[in-house]
Order: structure tokens, then C-alpha cells, then sequence
């Protein structure tokens, strides 16, 4: 694994990357509240055969913050910062794999500036319409971070409130935990990312209303979705099945929002996904 530090539109953007450079790359893209880090078992497990890059957004992990958050936690601005790593890096086509909010700025960029570009879709627990109660329960968590006196306190509010990503060993929370933490001034601990990340629900409502761009899609698509999710419904998913890209929907169990994507069973089903784009 390879830590680095990028420019794109203004913003300084942290990346990790897995895997020869020369081999197909696959971006994976986070959650609103969460970082790049989450993708490293997956990254890992696909090393071997791919280039996984997989980015900090700005606001959240060891990127930059916004100077402007009204303007600039959007997912316009999150697709042109998108372009401007994979011109950065030289990279003219790949496959996309986004977690959440990571797979509504796939969606978006394959539908516009990186049409194209992104050959194969994968949208973790994510749809082109999500259901406004989780979003309700999204914002208010993420945008009242709690601080604590210690580690272990946060690791424990982790397990509490993303307990819907299924199984996590204790190394996996405790990484979470580490990947995910910021000091404060007076010495306490909270989470990693801007608390203005919000500002996207206020200031640009329907960015996640996205059936637009979903029936420009012109690429093949897998959807997976948590047995237990209340973000993505079981009838949004069937509608992804039937209009744009006629998605395949994967369901999987004894997850809600969103599949940590660090089993066997998860990171195969993904692989075997990209893999068939690679045949000639």
C-alpha cells in the first residue's frame, strides 16, 4: 500500500493505492462520513491482479477540508475533483466501485464528465433514490460528531452506530476506529471528517434524486444491497433492475447500510464482476 497526496480543482486529496500501477484500476469510493481506509481489505484482496485507488473526499479523512462548504460538499464538485485524480494519476478508463455517497458520484460521473471513462459500475448499498427517513438519521449523526476522553469510548460509538456493516473482527473495529479518529484541542477524541459535510443536504437538496443521470447509463452495473438496508429499499433496487442500465442486484445478508465489503464472499462476488469486463 501507497499513501500520496494529490491536487485536484484546489483541494489537496489523500490516496492510498494497491497493486501494480500497470495493471486495470479499480477506484473505490467511500461513504459521506467515512474515508478511503475502509476499502483496505478489499484493496488488499484484489492487489494481486488490480490497481486500486482509493481517495480521502475532501472533508474527510487526510484530505483537505473545504474552504467553502456550502459550495463545495456537493456532488458536482466531488465528480470534478474525481476527474482531476484520474487526469492526475494518467488514468483513462476504470472501473468504479463507490460505497454510498461514493456510489452516487460514480453514477453522476459516469453519466457525465467521466462518461466513458468508467467502464464497469459498482454501487454499494446505493441507488439513483435513497429513502428520506435514513437520510434524516444519516445527517444528524454526521453532523453532531460526539467527542470522547478516550479511543476505546469512540471505538465502542463506532460499533453503535455502524453496526449495520455486518461483521467486523475486533482488529477490523479497532483499524476503523484508528482510520477514523481526529485529537481535538482539549485532548479529547472525535471523528475524522468536517462536521460541514452536511451543508450538502441543506444547500443542494436533490443531489441524491439522480433517475436523471441513472437512465443515461450506458455501461453495465451491479448493485449490492443490504438485506437490512433502510437507505436503499427493496423497490428502488427492483426499479435499478428494470430502467437505465437494467442493473444486477445482488442482496446481501445479514448487513444493513452499507456491506463492509471485507468478506470472501463480498469482495468475489465484486471481482468476478470487474473480471468479466477484462475478458477479451
Amino acid at each position: 500500500m501507497k499513501s500520496r497526496y494529490v491536487s485536484c480543482g484546489g483541494r489537496e486529496i489523500h490516496i492510498t493505492e494497491w497493486g501494480d500501477a500497470s495493471a486495470p484500476t479499480v477506484i473505490a469510493w467511500h461513504g459521506l462520513a467515512r474515508s478511503g481506509r475502509d476499502f483496505d481489505d478489499f484493496a488488499q484482496a484484489l492487489s494481486a491482479r488490480w490497481h486500486v485507488v482509493c481517495p480521502d473526499t475532501p472533508g474527510r479523512g487526510l484530505s483537505q477540508w473545504a474552504a467553502d462548504p456550502a459550495r463545495e460538499y456537493c456532488l458536482d464538485v466531488y465528480v470534478e475533483q474525481a476527474e482531476a485524480l484520474l487526469d492526475q494519476l494518467g488514468l483513462q478508463k476504470v472501473h468504479w466501485v463507490g460505497t454510498s455517497m461514493g456510489g452516487a458520484i460514480g453514477t453522476l460521473a459516469a453519466a457525465t464528465r467521466l462518461r466513458g471513462r468508467i467502464r464497469r459500475l459498482v454501487l454499494n448499498d446505493n441507488g439513483p433514490e435513497l429513502a428520506a427517513p435514513a437520510l434524516e438519521r444519516i445527517k444528524t449523526y454526521a453532523g453532531q460528531p460526539p467527542s470522547f476522553a478516550t479511543v476505546s469510548e469512540l471505538e465502542r460509538y463506532f460499533r453503535e452506530i455502524y453496526a449495520s456493516f455486518g461483521h467486523l473482527s475486533d482488529t477490523q473495529w479497532r483499524a476503523l476506529t484508528e482510520h477514523s479518529l481526529r485529537r481535538l484541542p482539549d485532548g479529547r477524541v472525535t471523528t475524522h471528517y468536517d462536521p460541514a459535510l452536511v451543508a450538502q443536504f441543506q444547500h443542494h437538496p436533490d443531489d441524491y434524486s439522480l433517475w436523471s443521470a441513472w437512465d443515461q447509463l450506458d455501461l453495465p452495473v451491479l448493485c449490492l444491497r443490504g438485506e437490512q438496508s433502510t437507505l436503499l429499499t427493496a423497490e428502488t433496487a427492483q426499479a435499478m433492475r428494470e430502467r437505465g442500465p437494467r442493473a444486477a442486484v445482488a442482496v446481501i445478508p445479514d448487513c444493513g447500510h452499507a456491506p463492509a465489503l471485507n468478506t470472501p464472499e463480498q469482495i468475489g462476488l465484486i471481482e468476478r464482476f470487474l473480471a468479466a469486463g477484462e475478458t477479451p
